[in-house]
């Protein structure tokens, strides 16, 4: 008599860990999930977005979702129709008949995954060119990277008057050079294309964080950078060492900060509060310690901090990245 119809058949200990395994994978996941609420599901684990670029990225996100999604569905259908209804103890055939050279077939699954891939990479590539394109921002800060912790240069004419700092002019030899401009030594690793850009008479403020420092409001690690509300803000991202990843958690888009390399995007802060930062690169052995804060607040309270910076002293700016020759610095020409 075979072992698969007595009482001590081997399947029956199987199923019983199969319905083990389901059910404490059932636990785990609605435990783990016990934070949340309907009302978060849509977002599929992403944080609320808080910029008016962020839902784009949401959309794309939902998008790659639904058609994982829906191509797993199409796939874990043929497998258990495979296992239901081909399973050998159902048409007691050892060996099914094999198929072979069938080009239908073949045809199907090579077709169908590149129409797969191609539409995934028209939506990327639409999105990315969308995030990435640049205007003429209100705002311009120049985020540092530097083991181990953020510097933050607001490029702004904080006491408002066009005339300061006095720059010293171009040499004879830059001048010839089209879209040369004049800008502050510490920020003379930025290429040109983005420097004409700063507004004039930006002699600057900063804040230099330690990754001992604190928000005072919310107690979270890290220095804190201030944004104003509704207002298109542009980062120009540089290292002074090595390569690291500025990443706002509720902007749903990080950047990597590469020296020797500028790397540049505007959003457009939407709602108002203290957002978590963190570096998304293994920069070193103090990697984890990378952390920042955002505060997104009204334009007069911006004002009013960058201000606050000036009577503290932190006029200027932080050295921006590694010193380049002026061909390397301007090599790359390309307009986002």
């Amino acid at each position: 008599m075979s072992p698969y119809g007595s009482d001590r058949s081997p399947r029956r200990p199987m199923r019983r860990k199969l319905l083990q395994a389901l059910t404490a994978g059932v636990v785990l996941a609605t435990a783990t999930g016990c934070s949340y609420t309907w009302k978060d599901f849509p977002r599929l684990g992403m944080p609320t977005p808080v910029t008016e670029e962020a839902p784009r990225i949401l959309s794309l996100w939902q998008g790659s979702w639904a058609a994982a999604l829906i191509t797993g569905i199409l796939v874990w259908g043929l497998i258990l129709w495979s296992v239901i209804f081909h399973r050998r103890s159902r048409t007691k055939i050892e060996v099914p008949a094999q198929t072979r050279y069938n080009m239908p077939i073949e045809a199907l699954y090579t077709v169908v995954p590149l129409i797969i891939v191609s539409v995934l990479f028209y939506f990327t590539a639409r999105d990315e060119s969308k995030l990435l394109a640049l205007s003429k921002p209100a705002h311009t800060i120049n985020v540092v990277g530097y083991q181990w912790s953020w510097g933050f240069n607001y490029i702004e004419d904080v006491d408002g008057d066009p005339a300061t700092p006095k720059l010293p002019a171009p040499s004879v030899g830059e001048e010839k050079k089209e879209g040369a401009v004049a800008v502050p030594k510490e920020l003379a690793s930025i290429p040109d294309r983005f420097a004409k850009d700063f507004p004039k008479g930006a002699e600057g403020v900063y804040t230099q964080g330690v990754p001992g420092d604190r928000n005072p409001q919310t107690g979270n690690p890290g220095p804190t950078l201030w944004l104003p509300k509704g207002e298109k803000v542009r980062f120009i991202l540089s290292s002074n060492d090595v390569i690291h990843s500025f990443w706002v958690v509720p902007f749903l888009f990080k950047q990597d900060v590469i020296p020797g390399h500028t790397n540049v995007f505007e959003v457009t802060p939407s709602q108002e509060g203290t957002f978590m930062g963190k570096c998304a690169e293994l920069c070193g052995v103090d990697h984890s310690r990378m952390l920042f804060n955002v505060k997104v607040v009204s334009p007069e309270k911006y004002q009013a901090h960058l201000k606050e910076l000036a009577e503290k002293g932190q006029t200027g700016f932080l050295p921006a990245g590694i010193k380049q020759t002026d061909p390397a610095r301007n090599s790359e020409t390309n307009k986002l």
